[in-house]
């Protein structure tokens, strides 16, 4: 058997490893007709690279409980880390008597991380994927996301690829139905269907197919959802159509709020761990 010495296997293992996942990503949908047009792959310890993304700040939706800032999301070992702590302390937004959520609250209990490539990167169809693992314990509420350009939601479109909460993987897309309130299609999948914490411990593939007919959401190659854009208009035909537009990304780990549930007994820190997100189209 042939010697190799200890730093060329080092070298190997550093350099080789990320070059076979670029080529893997560049080569493995070309038989669909797809070319890879956007990745990032997370290889570069520290924070995510700001060309590719930026981030929401505050308490921004849904009534949840997380402040979100930068310093919660940080690549390692190859994968992006969106890390929730429990933490206390004041917030800054706070009003007294207000009635808006967002400033009635005193305290800061939980933080968090939302990424985005609003203003960055956006697209208009193609094959959307990322590789993750998600924790499944009570309150958390993950997800990887689209959202139009233009337009102020729903009218904008929602496309949610990879959503979990209260024990179920989710897979909808919203738009505006005639009233002016949200028109959702949506299917869900149990975890305990799919093998409950011992499936949530291994990392799994969400991708959305989306092109001028339907938008399918798909994990691990299982079809979830398959919509066709002629239901996804707004019902209210004010403005353009969500779904001919370009859209852009989003990541986040948020808790509790309107749907993630109680997270009381859930431990922090606890992390929404990314090995990519890729981006191909025909």
């Amino acid at each position: 058997m042939q010697y190799i010495p200890c730093s060329l296997l080092v070298f190997i293992t550093t350099f080789c490893a990320p070059l076979r996942a670029q080529n893997v990503a560049h080569s493995q949908y070309f038989g669909d007709g797809y070319q890879l047009v956007w990745a990032d792959e997370f290889n570069k310890d520290g924070s995510p690279n700001p060309e590719n993304w930026t981030y929401e700040q505050g308490f921004v939706r849904n009534e949840e409980l997380q402040w979100y800032q930068p310093e919660n999301a940080f690549c390692k070992n190859g994968s992006l880390v969106i890390e929730a702590r429990k933490t206390e302390k004041p917030n800054p937004d706070y009003v007294p008597e207000s009635k808006n959520w967002r400033k009635n609250r005193k305290s800061i209990h939980y933080t968090s991380a939302c990424l985005i490539t609003k203003g960055l990167k956006s697209w208009q169809y193609g094959r959307f994927e990322m590789r993750a693992k998600i924790d499944i314990s009570k309150g958390l509420w993950p997800a990887f996301w689209t959202l139009g350009v233009e337009g102020a939601w729903p009218a904008n479109g929602e496309i949610d690829i990879m959503e979990y909460y209260r024990g179920k993987i989710l897979a909808n897309i919203a738009s505006t139905a005639r009233d002016g309130k949200t028109k959702w299609f949506s299917q869900t999948k149990a975890v305990d269907e799919l093998g409950g914490k011992a499936w949530a411990k291994k990392f799994h593939i969400w991708r959305m197919d989306w092109d001028e007919q339907s938008i399918s959401l798909f994990m691990d190659n299982v079809l979830l959802n398959k919509t066709s854009c002629s239901d996804l208009d707004n019902d209210d035909r004010k403005g353009i159509h969500p779904f001919k537009q370009k859209h852009y990304i989003l990541l986040d780990l948020a808790i509790g709020g309107m749907n993630g549930g109680d997270p009381k007994g859930t431990k922090f820190p606890n992390r929404f761990e990314i090995d990519y997100v890729r981006v191909y189209q025909k």
